[in-house]
């Protein structure tokens, strides 16, 4: 018995590292997520709106999502919203993706601010996070001109009301980015001519990515079966003589 216990531990032993060999190098994998555009503002004279995420998509599913049309009156409409966020098992690799199409930004109504598509993405690998940010005939109006693809965390500022941040980068405490397309802050405060809050239009997040340790194989895995059956087998057969000699015993 106390070499049938001694077999079946290093059996167990030899499969514990044969399993091993199956799991992510980390307790995590790679995340990532996406939505067309959420909405949290308190406007002066009118109170508190909030809509979204909408078309959220993510790595653990749904991997992808769309509306034909999305609106937030006095806010903002939009056309078709697609969203991404995809995880490649093999490598590891994050892809995630937000576009919003027909962008209308109505908070300056006086100053609406269109776009024919608002795309953000990101992607992870084991060499990093990097994101982008894709506008099609952006208009801001008396704003200024805005670049179709726009450096990291451009910004425009329109004292005391609100700023607009373009392809806007955040690194996030745990390693992943949080690329939105557009994201407009209104200012609040005592000054405030419009309200508080803000309103984010595509947001894609990606990372950090987690590369998979793939299940041993080749002459690793003949050697893995091998321990195991060099261990498992000789345990049984201490088992069965066992139990022979009991039963010639009885």
């Amino acid at each position: 018995m106390r070499t049938a216990r001694r077999g079946g531990l290093t059996g167990l032993v030899a499969a514990a590292l044969l399993v091993a060999g199956a799991l992510p190098a980390s307790a995590a994998p790679g995340d990532g997520s996406a939505y067309g555009a959420s909405v949290s503002i308190t406007l002066v004279g009118i109170g508190p709106i909030t809509a979204g995420k909408f078309a959220q998509a993510h790595t653990d599913g749904p991997t992808e999502d769309s509306l034909a049309e999305a609106a937030v009156p006095g806010v903002l409409e939009l056309g078709v919203v697609d969203t991404r966020a995809t995880l490649d098992e093999s490598t590891g690799q994050v892809d995630s993706s937000a576009s919003s199409a027909d962008l209308k930004l109505t908070l300056l109504a006086n100053n609406p601010i269109t776009a024919k598509l608002v795309q953000a993405s990101c992607t992870a690998t084991q060499a990093g996070v990097t994101g982008n940010t894709r506008l099609v005939e952006l208009d801001a109006g008396t704003l200024g001109a805005v670049d179709a693809s726009p450096s990291p965390n451009t910004r425009i500022d329109v004292p005391d009301v609100l700023s607009i941040t373009f392809n806007e980068q955040i690194a996030n405490p745990d390693g992943s980015l949080t690329v939105n397309a557009i994201h407009v802050r209104l200012l609040g405060g005592n000054l405030a001519k419009l309200g508080s809050g803000d309103v984010i239009v595509s947001s894609a997040t990606c990372g950090p990515a987690g590369l998979p340790v793939p299940l041993a194989s080749g002459a690793g895995l003949w050697i893995s079966l091998g321990v195991i059956g060099l261990a498992v087998v000789p345990a049984a057969i201490a088992v069965a003589r066992r139990r022979q000699a009991v039963s010639a015993a009885a």
